[in-house]
């Protein structure tokens, strides 16, 4: 079965290329950038080669080639100045589009080639916070308007994930060196959103703390068998789906009368939940980050 996605709306090539589809219309009439093909009812689509020429024109134009210009070129001078901008811009210029295009794909080896062409220049820290970050928040959004389905973010995801856990094993066994803090790391009930945890598991790692990941929807009643073992434990987690908004001051709550109540342990909480509960009062052995970056600097 053929599972790769060939058709795309106007509205897909939006959401992919960031560029309104008014504007892509007007290419499209003006320039005769895309050709659109149709279905046997009329209805306009656009196959993976025209996303593929979009991306393109789309890099060429944010370097400073205007759209006029780009429209007297042949698709192999495209490509060439494409390959152009990259050798002068770093890689990175295109590899958020190759991730995109290996995620519709489901092509692994376009992932690794890309991911390995990053990693010549670039430190896995700096590929995850240049590349990896916004393009999950592309991918998020990609999913909520529908251009992409549960299956491509999962390919996506997970091949990142095995970047993550990959670099996770060359820091586990290093000595703990900083011992102010022991950081226990978990998601809540039906919360499977880790990316952005199992990455600070391994920033703590590489900081030099103990980090004791728990991973996906861990019961709160789970948590004391942490401090049964460890005092002083700094419970981490990403609100991202759950709880749902009624219920993150009564989740608080909960985690502070059944972990924190008569002991230093704290809990630090970061994702996109945190801001409804931006206006709550907190309890002193809580803490609300906005996002990763704001969490490390106090370390």
């Amino acid at each position: 079965m053929n599972n790769i996605k060939t058709e795309f709306t106007i509205k897909d090539l939006e959401s992919f290329s960031g560029i309104k589809a008014h504007t892509i219309r007007i290419w499209e009439k003006r320039y005769n950038l895309l050709t659109p093909n149709r279905t046997d009812s009329n209805i306009r689509y656009y196959d993976i080669s025209n996303l593929q020429k979009l991306l393109n024109v789309s890099l060429l134009n944010n370097h400073g080639l205007k759209i006029s210009k780009i429209a007297d070129l042949s698709e192999s001078q495209i490509l060439a100045n494409v390959r152009e901008v990259i050798s002068k811009n770093g890689i990175e210029s295109q590899s958020s589009n190759m991730f995109k295009l290996a995620m519709l794909n489901f092509d692994e080896t376009l992932f690794v080639k890309t991911y390995n062409g990053l990693l010549a220049k670039y430190s896995f820290r700096e590929i995850v916070k240049k590349i990896f970050i916004p393009l999950l928040n592309e991918i998020g959004l990609l999913w909520q308007v529908s251009s992409i389905t549960p299956a491509h973010e999962h390919f996506i995801t997970n091949l990142i994930r095995q970047k993550i856990y990959t670099n996770i094993e060359t820091v586990q066994l290093s000595e703990v060196s900083n011992n102010s803090k022991l950081f226990v790391l978990y998601l809540p009930l039906n919360e499977i959103h880790e990316l952005g945890l199992l990455y600070l598991h391994y920033e703590l790692l590489l900081h030099g703390y103990k980090s004791i990941y728990l991973g996906q929807s861990v019961p709160v009643s789970n948590l004391t068998d942490v401090t049964k073992v460890y005092d002083n434990c700094c419970f981490v987690s990403y609100l991202t789906v759950e709880p749902s908004k009624i219920s993150v001051e009564a989740y608080m709550d909960t985690v502070a009368d059944e972990v924190l109540q008569n002991s230093e342990n704290e809990l630090w909480l970061l994702g996109q939940k945190v801001a409804d509960a931006a206006s709550l009062t907190l309890k002193p052995n809580v803490k609300l980050f906005s996002n990763i970056n704001d969490l490390l600097k106090l370390l």
